[in-house]
């Protein structure tokens, strides 16, 4: 069973290499896209997502306002990762508190990112 990621990033080159690096692994499909807050919330709303991979500045809106916006209507268990170039502590912070679940630097910590994607899709995974 792959893990359905939504990814919220409005950089259409980032977007394209977090598609390749995620789908690269086998385990993970990319169920849909948005470049901004609105778009976020609306395609999130329907719940058939597993992971989203979430941007805080935005085309418009924000990814604070994303995590407002689907902290309460939220799938059970699934798990959001906040990817910014804005990993200061008070976006940390801020983005822990409305309920995200790790937040990592784009530019040292992309492929940690990745990685913990890569081993929620693994845990979900039939035992051989």
């Amino acid at each position: 069973m792959s893990l359905r990621v939504f990814l919220v990033e409005d950089n259409p080159m980032i977007r394209e290499r977090l598609i390749e690096s995620l789908t690269a692994t086998g385990s993970i499909d990319v169920v849909g896209h948005a470049d901004t807050e609105w778009q976020a919330v609306e395609a999130l709303s329907d719940g058939s997502w597993d992971a989203v991979l979430l941007d805080l500045q935005l085309k418009q809106g924000t990814g604070l306002g994303v995590l407002r916006a689907i902290g309460p209507s939220r799938p059970l268990g699934a798990k959001i990762v906040v990817l910014t170039t804005y990993a200061i502590p008070q976006y940390r912070d801020r983005s822990l508190a409305l309920g995200a679940d790790a937040i990592f630097d784009k530019a040292c910590e992309y492929e940690r990112a990745v990685d913990m994607l890569s081993e929620l899709a693994r845990g979900r995974s039939p035992p051989a």
